[in-house]
């Protein structure tokens, strides 16, 4: 659901894997002997010659490709040191002739045109050398910095995961302490003069911490679960704020599976109590609605409240900011929480992606 994971699976293999780059590698040694070969059938010397020179020539080329590639891994020129890898080459290429010069000679001893052709083909086979050299040190120069670029755009997002965690669980963190003041708050109240329901509190306040450390991890819930939690916390607000707090909560029977982010709802509707009750006397309703949009899960909380002594409009407070920010380090977007106010209607719409 959320995109960073999805970030992660496709940053974690190269472009070309290695076991690909290894095949293509195989069949170009054998496509050079074969090649060789056959160009040494075609000047006159016989298959058993033909055979043994490409044979060790491609093989002493293969090694000394090796090696260049194997040193690259631990060496990169910097950006004025390819005269330097140039050079290198060069070097290289000069000692597998020496080496792949003397060898033949050793293997092949009973063919006098074939040592005259081996002593005019020096200069042909040298650059032949270095530039499949070259190649292979291009190549490798390639493959090591795209695999450099993916671990360090791995680690980044490594990061950024742990960074964006902390910050969500930063942000959980600071709903419980309000939330526990206040309802221990209310069990104080409540132990000396109606010591049944102060008990039917704690019993509702360990009810929902116990569900709240479940949902610990950033794993959705469903709608429905989401809705359960939610009413333990609304049955502790009823306790605090007795006949004067009535909810309502509805949903479309479609969306009761819908995914969202465990516990988004409770501070939106702690927002909606705040700013309904705490400046009035009289009966107040919190109106909660969830409806599938297209793709998405909208969830309404409405709350009545007085113009005269309250300002939704800037009280919206830690609350709905926490929503904003918390759903933006999830989908990346800024536009998933709207509020409004209308003929004393203070509404809040969260909108949940559905992947």
């Amino acid at each position: 659901m959320l995109r960073q994971q999805v970030s992660t699976e496709q940053t974690s293999e190269p472009v070309l894997s290695k076991s690909k780059l290894t095949l293509i590698v195989v069949q170009c040694i054998v496509a050079c002997m074969i090649s060789q070969s056959a160009i040494l059938l075609w000047f006159g010397f016989s298959a058993q010659t033909s055979f043994i020179d490409s044979s060790v020539s491609i093989s002493l080329l293969a090694i000394a490709c090796y090696l260049i590639g194997n040193n690259l891994q631990y060496y990169r020129p910097e950006k004025n040191g390819y005269l330097l890898m140039l050079l290198y080459c060069s070097i290289l290429a000069s000692l597998w002739l020496v080496v792949n010069n003397w060898t033949l000679d050793k293997l092949i001893l009973n063919d006098p045109h074939y040592s005259e052709f081996l002593y005019n083909s020096l200069p042909i086979r040298f650059f032949i050398g270095l530039l499949m050299i070259g190649l292979m040190a291009m190549v490798s120069v390639v493959w090591y910095t795209q695999l450099d670029q993916k671990e360090t755009e791995k680690r980044k997002l490594e990061a950024e995961t742990l960074a964006r965690d902390a910050e969500l669980y930063n942000l959980r963190q600071q709903l419980q302490p309000h939330f526990l003041f206040n309802s221990l708050n209310s069990i104080t109240a409540l132990i000396g003069s109606r010591p049944e329901e102060a008990r039917k509190m704690i019993h509702q306040l360990s009810d929902f911490l116990r569900g709240t450390l479940k949902k610990e991890d950033q794993q959705p819930v469903s709608l429905i679960d989401e809705l359960e939690h939610l009413q333990l916390y609304l049955d502790i607000e009823k306790v605090r704020f007795g006949h004067r707090l009535s909810t309502e909560i509805s949903y479309n029977e479609a969306c009761k599976a819908k995914k969202l982010p465990p516990m988004l709802l409770q501070p939106i509707v702690e927002n909606a109590i705040k700013f309904g009750l705490y400046d009035t006397t009289g009966v107040v309703t919190i109106s909660i609605f969830g409806e599938c949009v297209e793709n998405e899960l909208h969830i309404t909380v409405q709350n009545p409240y007085d113009p005269d002594t309250t300002r939704p409009k800037h009280g919206t407070g830690f609350g709905l900011s926490g929503v904003k920010r918390r759903l933006h380090l999830l989908f990346g977007r800024t536009d998933l929480l709207e509020t409004t106010s209308y003929s004393h209607i203070f509404t809040t719409i969260v909108k949940i992606p559905q992947v």
